[in-house]
């Protein structure tokens, strides 16, 4: 039975997000209600407005029963905005900017530039087989600080003509290879996976896969 999975659809986007859901193997359904959190075996928080979607979330009463939710288990993936979402601590947050936590890393709000500084490439990403993972960086986060139950899936080496490229995980920064070196951009923390590129608007479906193999965990 395929797990149904839903992507918060408040901002950001969503249907790339259940395209790229349905491609892995999941039932995707858009989730704007408190209630329909009951109905999923795992959420999607997508790329967008970090502090657009806070807020969103407590207009629409979703923020603390899904950090609840969190909390209890629930199987989360965050891209971009999402990896913000589920961070303990950001920097470069507003003054009233909330997270639903859950993820024990320190965050970054747009650590690679702002968006005239988007770019794509390509990442190694651990857990994901078949070579490199196209993806794009839009007014992208990285992981400063991951704490020690955290798995770093993906680090940058460096960012040239054709975008970063990323060594093995467990690598350290590439000396001289700039400030872009050695920067985390992907993690996974139990039930917890996080991105700070966008898999779901290129086409490759293999984070999803990975995300549905979790939710089936």
């Amino acid at each position: 039975m395929k797990p149904v999975i839903g992507v918060l659809a408040l901002q950001g986007d969503v249907r790339e997000h259940v395209a790229a859901l349905e491609v892995a193997g999941a039932r995707a359904v858009t989730v704007r209600r408190p209630t329909e959190l009951a109905a999923i075996d795992g959420l999607v928080l997508p790329g967008g407005e970090s502090t657009t979607i806070d807020k969103l979330l407590r207009i629409f009463e979703l923020f603390d029963p899904l950090r609840a939710a969190i909390a209890a288990g629930l199987p989360v993936y965050g891209s971009c905005a999402g990896m913000i979402l589920l961070a303990d601590r950001v920097l470069g947050a507003t003054h009233d900017q909330q997270t639903l936590g859950g993820l024990d890393v320190t965050v970054r709000r747009n650590a690679f530039g702002r968006q005239v500084d988007s770019f794509e490439s390509s990442v190694e990403m651990a857990g994901v087989p078949g070579g490199p993972v196209p993806a794009a960086f839009i007014r992208a986060p990285w992981v400063e600080e991951a704490g020690p139950g955290v798995q770093v899936l993906a680090r940058t080496r460096h960012r040239g003509a054709s975008g970063p490229a990323v060594p093995a995980p467990d690598a350290g920064p590439a000396a001289g290879a700039g400030e872009d070196a050695g920067r985390i951009v992907a993690v996974r923390q139990g039930t917890l996976l996080a991105t700070s590129f966008h898999p779901e608007i290129t086409g490759d479906a293999r984070v999803h896969e990975l995300f549905v193999a979790i939710v089936k965990e």
